[in-house]
């Protein structure tokens, strides 16, 4: 399966603007011979856009830019994974990002479970223990969000649920480079399955970031890798290669879990 990673400068407020650049990359991704597309954190409105433009914005995970998305997946044949602010039936915002076949299908939504600072917190509320498995194109994937990748035990519990690729739109900025260079690779080769990570670039308000998007394989290495500038760039799921890697590193066969009890106590 080949993965497309859309590395782009935000565009704030503008669901309409942001929908019509989805459909041109999905097109450029579908004739790459992408399967699926990711683009970053909150694609559809921007990351750094405070807390009442978040509740303006606010789609339901089957709203009309779900609705759009479908469109734009069904008629160039790609999958894609997009962040957005979702409006949940409580009321809550939450920081999400939602797959969608190729179909045009819904198969996972996922909500951010590890919030980051003010800039997070004044706009969504963390979610909650739902971490979605689901299959596409014969491949098991996970879906984080961002900072959410950088605690250890969110990607091994995806890991351990069976994902073989584990989708992180992110926002990630400056000076935090070291996680789009080493934590993320670390996690793909800890937990033996790929990782794509897709970032923003450019500013957005006082946030500079990082780009660097990648995508990582079970072995350390990147058959995909950005720079800092505007991008699309596309890597190859080796199924050989993962299985190869696994039988080399058997961290699963030799985990201990019962020496590990404590580290989930609160």
């Amino acid at each position: 399966m080949n993965i497309a990673l859309y590395q782009c400068p935000p565009l704030p407020l503008d669901i309409g603007a942001n929908l019509l650049r989805l459909e041109q990359q999905a097109h450029e991704a579908s004739q790459q011979k992408a399967d699926l597309l990711v683009c970053p954190e909150m694609f559809l409105t921007g990351y750094n856009i405070g807390a009442e433009a978040a509740r303006k914005l606010a789609q339901p995970s089957d709203g009309f830019a779900a609705a759009r998305v479908a469109e734009i997946a069904k008629t160039h044949g790609i999958a894609i994974a997009y962040g957005y602010p979702e409006l949940g039936a409580s009321g809550r915002i939450y920081n999400a990002v939602q797959l969608i076949g190729s179909s045009g299908q819904r198969l996972a939504n996922y909500r951010k479970t590890h919030l980051f600072g003010e800039l997070d917190t004044s706009m969504f509320t963390a979610g909650e223990d739902d971490f979605p498995v689901v299959e596409l194109n014969g491949w098991r994937l996970g879906l984080l969000i961002c900072y959410d990748v950088e605690f250890p035990e969110n990607t091994r519990r995806l890991a351990l649920a069976g994902a073989e690729l584990i989708l992180v739109p992110t926002a990630n900025m400056t000076p935090y480079d070291f996680v789009c260079d080493i934590t993320v690779r670390a996690r793909a080769f800890e937990n033996q399955c790929y990782l794509a990570y897709a970032n923003y670039c450019g500013n957005e308000g006082n946030i500079q970031y990082c780009g660097q998007s990648s995508l990582c394989a079970p072995d350390g290495s990147r058959p995909a890798l950005a720079a800092q500038d505007e991008v699309l760039i596309v890597g190859r799921l080796d199924r050989k290669l993962m299985e190869s890697s696994r039988a080399l590193n058997t961290y699963f066969q030799d985990r201990r879990p019962g020496l590990y009890t404590d580290l989930v106590k609160p």
